[in-house]
């Protein structure tokens, strides 16, 4: 049977070629010479599946979308806190271009206007490194998000370079306030080959996807940053990450998203896909027409805005009652079933505070349970170890990965609930 996704996707393209408006970035020559009717779209699941429809695999510069994955290199490098004494992370409400700064601190508002993308690009690698060391770092970091070797397209860079002049404005400025310590000059060149680097739609889907899976590439299985630093990552891509119209995005979109005046736009939904969309045509904000049309639609049409409500699980409980075990003896069964997370553990531990078991033993069966995050393991481990404190013997059923192999005391492990009960 063929997949639906790739129809939906071309359906989802062929409506949106037919939005107009916009033009290619005509302030760099190679760019406005760009085809302005191609379009592509590209999906990659968390688990490594990519669906394309269009002009995915045609080749154009990454451009402004590379501020978010440099910004993640950089935190990877430095840590977190060095990058926030030198970068903020509020909204800046500006263009991408403008000559400003916080007025106190002196900081760029967010690294995804040039002057923090400009000081990002510096705190890649170790303190010491030279600029030539910079631009060797990140073309390697981009290409493992990529999950394949990418180059830079050195006309578009030259091209750049000749019109650099806004650039090198801000990085002097940068410089008299000491949030760049390297030559301006130096810092620009590399900034712009880093802009300059060529990638594919797909790749674009790909590197999305990356951190939609919590920093492993997911075609590789190579992880390039950790969930931390994606989630600082995303969190400023939700709110800077397009530019002076980040507001009606989140609002209309609800996807952390980054674009580039190369006419490539690139989303990652946490935990489900990443999605880009190449379309050269742009906006006054400098975001691709067709491409906030397709995420539009995308969000819209498949409900993947982040702030979208799912509904409540009736109950983490798929039943509890008495048992009988092998011996005759009665015992109390609690048959947890589907995701676990905060809110399906407290309905689990608000029964047994309202209803505690009578019987000397308690059975915990978790072969319906598909997953648990973190803190609701922690959760989990904490209820049984209270049931345990107040006299219980507990039998944990399908839970080596919950325990971790340190179950807590009183606790014992049971392949299925047959080993326990008759």
């Amino acid at each position: 049977m063929r997949s639906i996704v790739p129809d939906y996707l071309a359906e989802l393209m062929q409506e949106c070629s037919d939005v107009t408006g916009g033009a290619p970035a005509d302030y760099i020559p190679e760019l406005a010479r760009v085809d302005r009717a191609l379009f592509g779209i590209a999906l990659t699941t968390a688990d490594g599946r990519t669906y394309t429809s269009g002009d995915a695999d045609t080749l154009f510069t990454i451009q402004s979308i590379s501020k978010a994955f440099v910004y993640a290199m950089a935190i990877r490098d430095r840590g977190l806190p060095e990058v926030l004494e030198r970068i903020d992370v509020e909204p800046s409400g500006e263009a991408f271009n403008e000559l400003s700064l916080e007025r106190n601190s002196k900081r760029p508002l967010n690294p995804m206007i040039n002057a923090g993308a400009l000081t990002a690009h510096s705190l890649v690698g170790a303190p010491n490194d030279p600029p030539e060391r910079w631009v060797e770092l990140i073309l390697e970091g981009l290409s493992e998000f990529a999950g394949r070797e990418l180059d830079v397209d050195q006309r578009v860079f030259a091209s750049e370079m000749q019109h650099a002049h806004r650039n090198l404005a801000i990085a002097h400025m940068l410089r008299s306030y000491d949030m760049l310590t390297a030559d301006p000059e130096a810092v620009v060149g590399g900034y712009t080959r880093q802009c300059a680097v060529r990638v594919t739609t797909r790749d674009l889907s790909v590197m999305a996807a990356t951190l939609a899976n919590g920093g492993t590439n997911p075609i590789t299985g190579r992880q390039v940053v950790t969930p931390e630093v994606v989630q600082q990552t995303l969190s400023v891509m939700l709110t800077c990450g397009m530019y002076d119209s980040a507001g009606d995005w989140i609002t209309t979109v609800g996807i952390p998203a980054k674009s580039g005046v190369g006419g490539g736009i690139l989303g990652a939904l946490p935990g489900q896909f990443g999605v880009a969309t190449f379309s050269p045509p742009l906006d006054e904000h400098g975001n691709s027409v067709r491409g906030v049309a397709a995420f539009e639609r995308l969000s819209h049409e498949m409900g993947m805005h982040l702030m979208t409500v799912p509904p409540l699980t009736r109950s983490v409980i798929r039943r509890h009652r008495r048992i009988a075990l092998r011996s005759g003896t009665p015992a109390y069964l609690y048959e947890l079933q589907g995701p676990l997370r905060f809110s399906s553990v407290e309905q689990a531990i608000r029964l047994v505070e309202e209803s505690p078991p009578q019987e000397h033993t308690v059975v915990v069966d978790l072969q319906n349970m598909t997953s648990i995050d973190a803190t609701a393991r922690r959760m989990l481990l904490e209820l049984l170890r209270r049931i345990g404190l107040d006299g219980h013997e507990v039998w944990l059923i399908d839970g080596e990965t919950v325990v971790a192999g340190a179950a807590p005391s009183g606790v014992r492990l049971a392949d299925d609930v047959m080993q326990v009960a008759g």
